[in-house]
């Protein structure tokens, strides 16, 4: 009897842990992402399969799983999904499933999703069957002012018929439509702000290999390409004007594990979790750590017992980047006249280098870098001195956006090339900095036909800002 007791005290113990809302802890909230774990009940491989998941669970202790895609992708289906949702349920570790482009072939995806729905500890939904897929869910994760973070899931289907259109199928304008409804519905209950959220799917977008192209990722990447659909349906377009996802997660691509940022957002693989999955990388997951009340996570991979490197979002900046950077001294002065120092020069400069063959016309102060000085609107040049404050030793991304060139030196060394005529353009770069003065010089010129300069940094600890006046000195 009393055995029969504290069991029923289990069960109810276990089910109201479940059905608890998906909370921050201590400021954080720690998701485990694993991805294409290719589930072969009959293959002597799956109890190194387990392993890999309890290990990452057991080093990382995360509040919630997100299983993006390719789960059980063998017969039989209703036993390997058991399986499946055995792992998470002895792990009492709450979870949610989107869909691979091989799950259905195994199984119905309403059938999958009955089970899923069944186990106590599944936190997605089957999705409205009104709208392409199904798990098309937003979870919401809660912290002391309400909800404070989203998850989106979304089906990212199979394969298309139109075989001009290529392979694999795409996000469909109607689960785009319902995830802007979503987005906006949230923002308005939010006081009108976006809510940090993350997006979890299967096969990456196609904006993954315009990332790919500046080469500044980090992660492994095996030349196994990108096998994203071939049309662009638009769904980090939506996600750009929406205003709320931070960054993307996926799978499919198993030799892929890598991330960086596209534009404002964070395009991610997950590492491959089975062994019965193809690719050489060694088994694991994503870690993926939100912070309440902040638009930012860290991320990082865990195999083999082991922690990979960390990207921090939305800097940029790695833990490599912490490693392997030289850090620059900065200069032994100590001035404490705020602004920034210039000298305004008049005439055709098609590059930097030609500035000092311009005539050079005033020089004087100002709060920050500005061309309100500038008298006439083409064919001018700056060149701006002045000493930046680092309070922390860090490695720090400034930025100049400038039409036409510009260029940023850090105590003599060229940190930014953004020369030459041309519209508006960002460049962007890291730098080691100890805390203390650093000098910082930036030559500028205008040819014609508009003319603008920006000049910001970010860090760990700064999101990404102008440069404020506050940390710009003169002698």
């Amino acid at each position: 009897m009393l055995r029969k007791i504290l069991f029923i005290l289990s069960f109810l113990t276990t089910t109201v842990y479940a059905q608890q809302r998906l909370m921050f802890h201590n400021g954080t909230f720690k998701i485990a992402q694993f991805t294409d774990i290719h589930w072969d009940e009959k293959s002597p491989n799956c109890p190194q399969t387990i392993a890999a998941i309890n290990s990452v669970i057991a080093d990382e202790h995360p509040d919630m799983a997100m299983l993006t895609g390719d789960i059980v992708t063998e017969k039989p289906g209703v036993q390997g999904w058991k399986s499946i949702i055995a792992i998470f349920e002895r792990a009492r570790l709450p979870f949610a499933v989107m869909m691979g482009n091989h799950d259905a072939e195994v199984m119905d995806k309403d059938s999958i999703y009955t089970m899923l729905l069944a186990s106590p500890y599944y936190v997605g939904k089957r999705g409205d069957t009104d709208i392409f897929g199904r798990g098309n869910c937003a979870i919401p994760v809660y912290g002391g002012q309400g909800i404070e973070a989203l998850l989106y899931c979304l089906d990212s289907n199979d394969y298309q018929p139109v075989k001009e259109f290529g392979h694999y199928d795409w996000i469909h304008f109607d689960q785009i439509q319902w995830y802007r409804e979503q987005s906006r519905r949230f923002t308005q209950a939010h006081a009108g702000k976006p809510l940090p959220a993350l997006a979890f799917f299967h096969i990456p977008l196609v904006e993954y290999k315009d990332m790919l192209k500046a080469g500044t990722y980090l992660g492994h990447y095996e030349d196994e390409g990108v096998a994203s659909a071939k049309l662009n349906s638009g769904m980090f377009n939506a996600f750009a004007e929406q205003g709320d996802v931070m960054g993307v997660f996926t799978g499919h691509d198993h030799s892929n594990d890598l991330i960086d940022t596209y534009s404002t957002i964070a395009l991610a693989y997950g590492r491959v979790s089975g062994f019965d999955a193809y690719g050489k990388l060694p088994r694991g997951g994503r870690i993926i750590q939100l912070y309440e009340g902040k638009r930012k996570f860290d991320t990082w991979i865990r195999a083999a017992g082991k922690q990979e490197d960390i990207f921090y979002y939305p800097s940029g900046i790695t833990s490599r980047d912490e490693e392997i950077l030289p850090f620059l001294a900065g200069v032994d002065r100590k001035p404490r006249r705020q602004g920034v120092a210039y000298t305004y020069y008049e005439g055709v400069c098609k590059k930097i280098s030609q500035i000092s063959h311009c005539m050079p016309i005033k020089s004087g102060k100002l709060p920050n870098f500005s061309l309100a000085p500038a008298r006439i609107p083409d064919h001018f040049a700056f060149e701006f001195r002045a000493f930046i404050k680092i309070d922390k030793r860090g490695v720090y991304k400034f930025y100049t956006y400038s039409d036409d060139g510009s260029q940023l030196f850090i105590d003599g060394k060229l940190l930014i090339d953004n020369d030459g005529g041309h519209s508006a353009r960002r460049v962007e770069e890291k730098v080691a900095l100890e805390a203390g003065y650093h000098e910082i010089r930036i030559p500028y010129f205008e040819d014609y036909m508009g003319q603008t300069l920006e000049v910001g940094y970010a860090s760990r600890d700064i999101e990404e800002t102008l440069i404020p006046d506050s940390v710009l000195f003169v002698e």
